[in-house]
């Protein structure tokens, strides 16, 4: 049983991790947008 949850949260862990490297580059890219909007 137990062994049966550390593999559901691996895989859990390994999807959040896996959308995390996508997701946080595309804000710091939008974050500059708009900066550079108020900016100029």
């Amino acid at each position: 049983m137990a062994t049966h949850d550390m593999d559901k949260a691996r895989s859990t862990y390994e999807r959040f991790m896996g959308t995390l490297k996508w997701t946080v580059p595309l804000i710091a890219i939008i974050t500059l947008f708009v900066i550079s909007l108020i900016a100029g």
